[in-house]
């Protein structure tokens, strides 16, 4: 399946979990959530994939983690924020180059409609 494939089921899922909780509540309640209907789905998905930084030959592990790699191919970072910034893009940016992926997926769940916080990021 291609990463615009994935994408796809990943945001209707996402859609489903916010058409039942809405916003409001913790990051780690989307994350188990998103998780539980991906895996309904039958996609593969890591929860809190370690994010070594591996600089100069030197593995650091800082404790950076992603928090779901679905299908080993797409990363998604949940937030729950009232707007994103550019520290939010970043970060799902860096961790797309530190693992070779080539798509990101930005969930903001604290918005009334999830189509206003859903922003893709290409490696």
């Amino acid at each position: 399946m291609t990463e615009n494939e994935l994408s796809n089921i990943i945001i209707g899922c996402a859609i489903e979990v916010h058409k039942q909780l809405g916003p409001g509540l913790l990051e780690s309640a989307y994350q188990e959530c998103l998780l539980y209907e991906l895996r309904n789905s039958g996609l593969k998905v890591k929860k809190e994939v370690p994010m070594p930084i591996v600089y100069k030959e030197v593995k650091l592990d800082h404790g950076y983690r992603i928090d779901l790699l679905v299908e080993d191919k797409v990363v998604i970072e949940i937030k729950t924020v009232d707007l994103l910034n550019e520290v939010h893009f970043a970060q799902v940016l860096t961790y797309l180059k530190l693992g070779n992926y080539k798509l990101g997926i930005l969930l903001n769940f604290q918005v009334a409609i999830l189509k206003n916080g859903i922003k893709r990021v290409i490696n």
